[in-house]
């Protein structure tokens, strides 16, 4: 499993499919989830909390009954042959970043 990221430009012009892939293509550089996101902010690690502490579904039921723009993660259910977004947000440039594990379910 690898994370990728693009990111779309609402305000560009129009461009071609070949135009997308390459630039698409050509983006260099991987995210490494330890060092790009601090401790506090983060999906808790393994071993952070035991099921005594915190019951199994728990959080996630907890998560999905805030409202859209509280809930701060955007919901996915991919279906086969479909790829889980990981995050989504408006950059600081205004393009939509969007960042996906590469392995289909």
């Amino acid at each position: 499993m690898a994370i990728v990221a693009f990111q779309l430009d609402p305000a560009a012009g129009a461009q071609s499919g070949d135009d997308i892939i390459t630039a698409i293509n050509g983006a260099a550089g991987t995210i490494s989830r330890a060092s790009s996101v601090s401790a506090a902010a983060r999906p808790l690690a393994a071993g952070e909390v035991s099921n005594t502490e915190l019951a199994g579904g728990a959080a996630k039921a907890n998560l999905d009954a805030l409202s859209d723009t509280a809930r701060g993660y955007v919901k996915t259910a991919p279906t086969t042959g479909e790829f889980p977004v990981v995050s989504i947000q408006r950059d600081a440039t205004g393009k939509l970043d969007v960042d996906y594990d590469n392995v289909a379910v």
